[in-house]
């Protein structure tokens, strides 16, 4: 393995170049910091609605924790075989060619800015019940949000990286107290348990299950935060797959924590159908502060996750570009290491989303690619291990090709799932793959001029 170094990596037509400068601990905090959201307060209220049952209940996140480290084992081989940063697009577009690279990566970038967006506008909601003078506010507190961390990285990568460490840090101790003091001060505020509703059996369990590991998935998503940055971490075929499994238990570890902590203060019939079962909690514990608490965690989580979101919707636009894909613009990066078109271009799209109001329905029209492209990485690393057998893999997937087969055929039934559970979005989100040919061809033309 060749030794590691911090000198800039060159881009064409840039003043300065990427920055090999990133460690495990950023590859954690990137995890970290994009997975866990409101997510984890909203999913568990649908959950115990669906399996009011406390064994399955928690069981159902034990399962969406499985199934992301044996994803974190195919991508880990991918992210350490191609130590390019952009995301899965790199993998894609090594694998499938240009075009499924495109598609990958253009639906990618669009969905991160997205969720930038609809973080940030989140944080405006919270903090209008947190603090009343930004009451009515929240649009202008989301577009201050989404501008102050794409200046805080426009500084360069060290800047971007050392928030993201200090916000996921300061995240997952802030989840830990709460969990602390659930446990230590909870037992006697417990409400009364209602009278459990029945658990579903038979079919009626598997959809149900299959329903709310839908959910949990979408929870755990951003566990792959790392590989958007393979060409800046100081050892990628090392640091590349110790970064994602730490990441993958990392979240499991505190998302069974919290749900331990509900189900210990809460019984199920009072987390069932909350979309704020963590604030119920807290107000059990805490009195009337609990809600306030609860909403100060999310929006000190949230700021972690729209930090996360510019970096890594900004990699994906500069790996485009740097391939001929997108404009070459794209492609400039500073002394600092940070692509700074990429990034105003990034941040320039959650602005505009924001202004419109439509990032939720962009966001909803592109979860399907969400899975999809977790499906064509999953494919890209069966057909590279085919076409390019003497690559250089310095990690191999554990229990290849059997994991590799079974996280596939889990994405292509989640994806079956999701194409049911929303099939207007779903249309929309076929017409956009087929406009994405017509746009391809145009982009890569333009891009060669």
């Amino acid at each position: 393995m060749p030794a590691a170094s911090s000198a800039p990596i060159a881009a064409e037509g840039s003043r300065g170049g990427l920055l090999r400068i990133l460690g495990i601990g950023f590859g954690i905090a990137i995890a970290v910091g994009d997975a866990i959201a409101a997510g984890i307060v909203r999913t568990p209220g649908e959950i115990a609605a669906r399996l009011p049952n406390v064994w399955l209940f928690l069981g159902v996140w034990v399962l969406g924790g499985l199934y992301a480290l044996l994803s974190a084992f195919q991508l880990a081989e991918l992210g350490a075989m191609i130590p390019r940063s952009g995301g899965q697009y790199n993998f894609a577009r090594r694998a499938l060619g240009d075009y499924a690279g495109f598609v990958v990566g253009w639906s990618d970038w669009i969905s991160t800015s997205g969720a930038a967006a609809a973080v940030s506008i989140v944080i405006g909601e919270y903090l209008e019940v947190l603090i009343p003078a930004f009451a009515g506010h929240k649009l202008g507190v989301a577009l201050v949000v989404v501008i102050v961390f794409a200046l805080l990285q426009w500084r360069g990568l060290r800047w971007g990286s050392r928030t993201q460490e200090i916000t996921a840090l300061l995240k997952a101790l802030a989840f830990l107290a709460v969990v602390a003091a659930c446990f230590a001060f909870g037992g006697a505020h417990a409400p009364a348990a209602a009278p459990p509703a029945a658990a579903p059996v038979g079919l009626a369990l598997v959809f149900a299950t299959v329903i709310c590991l839908q959910g949990v998935i979408y929870t755990y998503d951003g566990w792959d935060g790392v590989i958007y940055f393979c060409e800046e971490v100081r050892e990628p075929g090392r640091d590349v797959p110790r970064s994602m499994f730490a990441g993958v238990l990392s979240i499991l570890g505190i998302y069974l924590l919290v749900n331990l902590a509900l189900v210990y203060i809460l019984p199920l019939s009072r987390i069932a159908g909350d979309n704020f079962a963590l604030g119920t909690a807290a107000s059990a514990v805490f009195g009337a502060h609990g809600d306030q608490i609860i909403r100060a965690v999310v929006v000190l989580a949230l700021l972690s996750g729209v930090n996360a979101n510019h970096l890594m919707a900004t990699r994906v636009l500069f790996a485009m570009s740097r391939d001929g894909l997108v404009s070459r613009r794209a492609v400039a990066v500073n002394r600092g290491g940070t692509p700074t078109v990429a990034l105003f271009a990034s941040a320039g799209v959650a602005v505009l989303l924001l202004l419109s109001g439509t990032f939720e329905k962009v966001i909803a029209v592109l979860a399907f690619f969400f899975v999809a492209n977790y499906a064509l990485s999953f494919v890209s690393l069966l057909v590279l291990r085919r076409s390019e057998p003497e690559a250089q893999r310095p990690y191999r997937a554990w229990g290849y090709p059997w994991t590799t087969a079974l996280v596939l055929v889990g994405s292509v039934l989640f994806l079956a799932g999701a194409v049911a559970g929303d099939t207007r979005n779903t249309l929309w989100a076929l017409l956009l793959l087929g406009a994405s040919y017509p746009a391809y061809v145009l982009l890569k033309k333009k891009a060669s001029l």
